[in-house]
């Protein structure tokens, strides 16, 4: 398989105040929101955060820095954990492995999350971006997730902590929210009726105006589920753009959307 270089639109310039680390080069955003029922139906179950169960609406997994084409990189080291393996092919007629590092990762790791710089946004971070991990006996604050979020892929992101977090939760307002635009085109919960995958991705373009990619996952009975949208977003962390890498997601031509 030939590695192909893939353009990413709209490129925008790092807004000012970025605090992230020299190693922070990356091409786009992916903002990723999770079905909560496709979380909670699988083998591994869920846990509710200390404010309760959280509303039955796509939440917030990240706001992840992305290469637009993967990059050769060491076994070992620290860049090891942002890298995977990808099938080169050599000149042809040979393959060989090579690690490819598909996204900047840990660019701070003395770049902590300070609460108080978030403090007005909690309320909304709470309701919108809560954690659903049974992680550590489940239970208890999300600021946890959000710490975790911003360590690994917010020292990435060229902005400071108050505007990464304020910039996902801009994005998860818009249009109105991925459950609305999901339920305008007819596309609701249900523990019986199956989706077409190009219908949900379609109904996201359309609502948007920019192409998603998409990632199923299966719930305790093997079933095949929307798990995650993937948003692309230009690195202004603002304009949303076409996905144009491809994802294979896990999924089929027909998914369910699980009650939660």
């Amino acid at each position: 398989m030939k590695l192909a270089a893939i353009a990413v639109a709209l490129l925008l310039p790092l807004v000012a105040g970025a605090t992230a680390a020299a190693d922070d080069e990356f091409d786009f955003f992916y903002f990723v929101q999770q079905w909560p029922g496709s979380f909670c139906d699988t083998d591994r179950g869920c846990c509710f955060p200390d404010t309760g169960k959280p509303a039955a609406e796509f939440g917030i997994h990240g706001l992840w820095p992305n290469y637009a084409k993967c990059r050769p990189t060491a076994d070992d080291g620290p860049e090891a954990a942002a890298s995977i393996d990808m099938v080169v092919d050599d000149d042809g007629s040979h393959h060989h492995r090579r690690r490819q590092k598909c996204w900047p990762e840990y660019c701070n790791n003395s770049n902590n999350l300070h609460p108080w710089e978030i403090k007005d946004l909690i309320k909304d971070l709470d309701a919108n971006w809560p954690t659903l991990s049974c992680k550590g006996g489940g239970g208890g604050s999300s600021m946890e997730f959000w710490a975790y979020e911003w360590k690994k892929h917010g020292t990435c992101s060229g902005l400071g902590q108050h505007d990464y977090f304020a910039a996902a939760l801009d994005l998860k307002r818009r249009d109105g929210g991925l459950a609305g635009i999901l339920a305008a085109a007819g596309i609701v919960p249900s523990e019986d009726e199956r989706y077409l995958l190009s219908g949900i991705r379609g109904a996201i373009a359309n609502a948007t105006g920019a192409i998603p990619n998409l990632e199923c996952n299966r719930d305790a009975f093997g079933e095949t589920q929307l798990y995650q949208v993937y948003q692309c977003v230009s690195r202004d962390g603002r304009t949303l753009v076409d996905c144009l890498l491809p994802m294979s997601g896990k999924c089929s031509g027909t998914v369910k959307l699980p009650p939660f």
